[in-house]
């Protein structure tokens, strides 16, 4: 039977901090020489020197220790928790996990998830990941507020990212936020030169400051392409009741709308069945949709939440992610209007590609609140 060994550290990088260590207390002799002959002080200097020696020599210790500390990607643990609608939403949840599933693949960090069924889950959801030593846990969506706050009091050395959420203010959360009015103004402007009836709507999945983004953004474009436009709204008032926003987008319908922009989560799902079982244009939110249903999906108002998470995980791995808001916009490539655009005319194309950089260099300012949507457009936005 062998004989095993086990060392503190590695006989390689004991031998490197006592090399540097020794090197340290040379200069230092050779220092208190040198200065004694000069006529100095030689206890003073002496002193001096030796404390030197000393500082060096810790420095040396703890610049060892830590590359000795340090995590390859591979040791990293990364975990998710969606909200209700869950990881195949087909919105922010589904595009949330395909960025960490980028990150897994292509920096080697381990990743997994964790699916909310009701709002009872989101805490013992973050307490299995906290106790299974996770090193970063996303949290997606507003409504995981409270939840990841608690979770982050309790555990000020685990690191915690939330998206669309900015109320947080503690050193380890990171708040990813964007600018989902620029993205909805796009889709806004879209609708209101493709429609054929003047007549538009929306549903959104809650109303809240976050989510009323999606809808001052989208009647300023809507508007400011065709001010002769009616958009009808509509609050599900729940992200994961897909029935729910079948029958709002078939009353906009029926009501004459012949686009629906859904900014809903999983009950989205249910804006754009009925708009393909009525033959008319239904638009996406968070990720390209289109392939949900080709013919209907018009266009998608992106928000690159996948490049942000998968952004997150970069910055974890070498150490610069900091606690504190983290704004994504349309000049940083962070929202945007869906690449796939084959439903759209090209003069459509054209006169976005103009807002676009409009937005862009600050020539057209997108409303983000209620002020400020009201001072140019009036009492339109009707869910705030």
């Amino acid at each position: 039977m062998g004989i095993r060994l086990f060392f503190a550290r590695e006989p390689k990088k004991e031998r490197e901090l006592m090399k540097k260590k020794m090197l340290a207390v040379l200069l230092a002799g050779t220092m208190a020489a040198s200065m004694t002959a000069c006529g100095g002080s030689s206890s003073s200097n002496t002193a001096d020197t030796t404390a030197a020696a000393k500082e060096a020599g810790d420095s040396a210790e703890q610049t060892g220790e830590a590359k000795a500390d340090a995590k390859d990607a591979s040791e990293f643990k990364i975990g998710l928790i969606t909200d209700v609608g869950g990881v195949n939403d087909g919105s922010f949840n589904q595009s949330s996990w395909e960025g960490l599933e980028r990150a897994g693949e292509e920096l080697g960090v381990t990743v997994n998830y964790l699916e909310s069924a009701t709002d009872a889950d989101y805490a013992p959801n973050m307490e299995t990941f906290v106790d299974e030593d996770y090193d970063l846990i996303i949290s997606v969506g507003y409504m995981l507020a409270d939840a990841t706050r608690a979770a982050a009091e309790a555990n000020p050395d685990t690191r915690f990212a939330i998206i669309d959420d900015a109320t947080i203010d503690l050193p380890n959360v990171t708040s990813l936020m964007f600018r989902a009015e620029q993205a909805s103004y796009l889709v806004g402007y879209v609708a209101g030169l493709t429609t054929k009836t003047n007549n538009i709507g929306f549903v959104v999945g809650m109303t809240n400051e976050t989510m009323n983004q999606f809808g001052y953004g989208y009647c300023a474009g809507a508007i400011d392409a065709n001010p002769d436009i009616t958009v009808q709204q509509f609050n599900a008032n729940s992200f994961a009741d897909s029935a729910t926003g079948k029958t709002m987008a078939n009353t906009a319908i029926t009501n004459g709308a012949d686009i629906v922009f859904q900014a809903a989560g999983a009950t989205g799902l249910g804006v754009i069945e009925a708009c393909q079982e009525a033959g008319v244009y239904a638009i996406g939110v968070d990720s390209d949709q289109s392939s949900i249903a080709p013919n209907t999906v018009l266009t998608s108002a992106m928000k690159r939440v996948d490049n942000a998470v998968y952004e997150a995980v970069q910055e974890l791995i070498d150490g610069s992610l900091e606690g504190g808001v983290k704004t994504f916009d349309l000049a940083a490539g962070g929202v945007d209007i869906a690449p796939s655009q084959d439903l759209i005319a090209p003069e459509v194309i054209s006169a976005v590609d103009e807002v676009k950089e409009k937005i862009v260099n600050g020539e057209i300012e997108v409303p983000d609140d209620k002020e400020s949507f009201e001072a140019k457009y009036g009492d339109v936005y009707q869910l705030d």
